[in-house]
């Protein structure tokens, strides 16, 4: 019998983030260098058949939400048929009948089945694509977008192309996903001042917006001082803004708040407040390794292993060898930056 996905401090994982490219067609600052990557071969990234396997693998060990990321997902050549396949492995596409009352099937398999499917992307190319995805079973999604202003717009990405990620945005509202999350990346004297106005926009639109704090990584001139906390950002909120906690669900990586009048806000405290105790990610790059910890350069390729003909047993001994090694905390935020790890476009947003 396969047991579910428990680390050895104890921690459940049910979420996997699969990146789907390593290519993007930003250059945001605090993501990626300007220049020096090499984006990886085709043949180097998972086929659409490797990425469906793997995810009815993890689904089977009890996987219930897989996000896509990038790069940029929307880049990936018929991306909506991706979206297609995975959303097979919902739970209404499973053979009920086979499920004891405990959800396990009869080979064992602890699973009730795939309930979310989300991409997180920029939004560049969703204009056009946004209903499309949502036929196809794509049931949450997460745009990027750190400002409201395209000139600023423009120097964090370095590209010229804010009317489209505006119109995505507004389009994917329309478009009626059942989660819809904006997601900005607030840096100290660079956007920190717009932190009004993002939540001015969840509350017209009822949407969630989630500031999230600079995280460090390889080659994205991160400082301490340029991280506004979780502390500092809803000081200035609750000055404009009524807040009420939310409630949380297990697992949840973000510290939750409704606004009054409709809309949410969140924050993900990564460097100020670790929610490592209650992590229960797992992440699949695009040249198919497995990371246990976004901070934690350790990683097994489970498409090498495939193409020398593994069994999904051995997959499946590949994954929990690799989720055993996962750190029950990161390292504080100075030596993250000092470690040689993958910068956040190999890994995957």
């Amino acid at each position: 019998m396969s047991m579910p996905l428990i680390d050895s401090f104890g921690r459940l994982h049910t979420y996997l983030r699969i990146s789907v490219t390593d290519r993007c067609n930003l250059r945001c600052r605090y993501c990626m260098p300007s220049e020096g990557l090499q984006w990886k071969k085709r043949e180097e990234l998972l086929s659409f058949e490797e990425i469906e396997r793997l995810a009815a693998i993890f689904v089977g060990m009890g996987v219930n939400k897989i996000r896509l990321t990038g790069g940029e997902p929307m880049l990936r050549r018929d991306f909506p048929e991706l979206v297609a396949r995975l959303a097979r492995l919902r739970e209404s596409g499973l053979n009920k009948s086979r499920l004891n009352k405990s959800g396990l099937n009869k080979s064992g398999l602890n699973t009730t089945g795939l309930k979310d499917l989300a991409m997180t992307t920029n939004a560049t190319l969703l204009a056009g694509q946004a209903a499309l995805l949502k036929e196809k079973g794509l049931s949450h999604i997460n745009i990027s977008l750190d400002s409201f202003k395209p000139e600023r717009f423009e120097q964090i990405t370095r590209l010229s192309c804010f009317e489209a990620v505006k119109a995505g945005l507004h389009e994917a509202i329309a478009a009626g996903f059942s989660k819809l999350k904006l997601n900005m990346v607030v840096i100290a004297g660079f956007n920190d001042d717009e932190i009004l106005d993002f939540a001015a926009f969840a509350s017209e639109h009822k949407i969630n917006v989630r500031f999230i704090e600079f995280m460090p990584f390889k080659d994205n001139d991160w400082q301490i001082d340029k991280v506004v906390t979780f502390k500092e950002m809803k000081t200035t909120l609750d000055k404009h803004f009524q807040l009420s906690p939310a409630k949380q669900e297990a697992g949840d990586v973000a510290r939750d708040f409704e606004l009054a009048g409709g809309g949410s806000l969140s924050f993900i405290t990564s460097m100020s407040e670790s929610f490592c105790s209650s992590c229960n990610r797992l992440r699949l790059t695009s040249d198919g390794s497995m990371k246990s910890c976004l901070f934690y350069p350790a990683e097994i390729n489970l498409r090498d292993a495939m193409r020398q003909n593994a069994s999904d047993e051995e997959l499946r001994g590949m994954i929990r060898g690799c989720l055993a090694g996962k750190p029950e905390a990161h390292p504080p935020a100075e030596e993250i930056a000092a470690r040689d790890n993958r910068s956040m476009i190999e890994i995957g947003g």
